[in-house]
């Protein structure tokens, strides 16, 4: 009884941990919950107000002259970035899994395989360096007015301007990378387990070795995919530094097209810290916890929808279909 109880204490610990940073959240923000109302996640205007005048009174909360908070051009540049990551990271990362598990074998499988993992222990902001150093200048330069010349005449968010770099594109391009790592290195290990008699059985039947994959191995994990993609997915919500370093931190701005500037949630957090410490009436701070209350109510959903999906396309419905 005395083991089972504490598992059953041991099991709680994360659960009990994230209840406890939402809990703090939101009895920390509420002044901001209060002031900003519903209309903080739909305006695009984040203006700490004059941090040099008298304090005001309103609804029966403290705030500077002029202050005004809303994030939707946050939420816009974080939804944005993290679908552009995925779009490149998800294909990538499948295509990686099958070369590591179908294609190669042996001590070559082994190193290749330690490379990629490598990649996902890679510290983010080194990440943010080599988009700053190496990716802005390229993109701006080269891979930029290329699209911009091709698919901009047809699809309209890759016209120009192309601007200097920093931007939507970039962002979800480190992003990409970043997530790359951890959607491959899942999936390589989950088609490695698959029964060797599955693979025999399909090609005695005059099946192709890309056909046993596709028809065969792939629907066989996709529980495994759907979860590696959402793991990646929650990594690229809350990215800060590396996204901070190549997004251009646009402020109160909606992007036109591909290549404008933006901000994240979780790198604006971070980018108006020090600023938000010269109020002295804590709103601006209370404001960015608003933020961060709404990034963790994002991502609670965003695990939500993973399992609704695992319990409606399980393997059976994929298969089929």
């Amino acid at each position: 009884m005395k083991f089972r109880t504490l598992l059953a204490i041991l099991a709680g610990v994360l659960p009990g941990s994230l209840a406890a940073v939402i809990l703090f959240l939101g009895i920390y923000s509420w002044p901001a919950i209060r002031f900003n109302g519903i209309q903080f996640a739909f305006l695009n205007t984040w203006n700490l107000g004059n941090l040099y005048a008298d304090s005001t009174v309103i609804a029966g909360t403290p705030v500077q002259p002029g202050a005004h908070y809303g994030i939707l051009f946050l939420i816009v540049g974080t939804l944005l970035s993290t679908l552009i990551a995925l779009v490149l990271a998800v294909p990538i990362g499948i295509g990686a899994a099958i070369f590591l598990a179908e294609a190669v074998s042996g001590k070559l499988r082994l190193w290749i395989s330690f490379c990629v993992e490598l990649l996902a222990a890679i510290p983010s902001v080194v990440y943010g360096l080599w988009g700053y150093v190496v990716l802005i200048p390229f993109l701006s330069h080269y891979l930029f007015p290329f699209l911009a010349a091709t698919l901009g005449r047809v699809i309209p968010i890759f016209a120009g301007p192309t601007g200097s770099g920093y931007g939507l594109l970039t962002a979800g391009i480190v992003l990409s990378m970043m997530i790359v790592p951890l959607i491959a290195a899942t999936l390589r290990d989950a088609i490695v387990v698959q029964p060797a008699a599955v693979r025999e059985s399909c090609m005695a039947l005059g099946a192709t070795k890309f056909e046993t994959i596709w028809n065969v191995v792939l629907p066989n994990t996709n529980k495994v995919l759907i979860g590696a993609t959402f793991l990646a997915l929650g990594r690229a919500l809350g990215e800060t530094m590396a996204v901070l370093m190549v997004s251009g931190n646009a402020l109160n701005y909606l992007p036109p097209n591909i290549y404008a500037p933006i901000s994240t949630m979780a790198a604006f957090i971070v980018s108006q810290l020090d600023s938000a410490l010269q109020d002295p009436t804590e709103m601006a701070v209370r404001s960015l916890a608003e933020i961060a209350l709404v990034l963790c109510i994002i991502s609670v959903i965003v695990n939500g929808l993973a399992r609704l999906m695992l319990m409606a396309w399980g393997p059976g419905r994929l298969a089929r279909a």
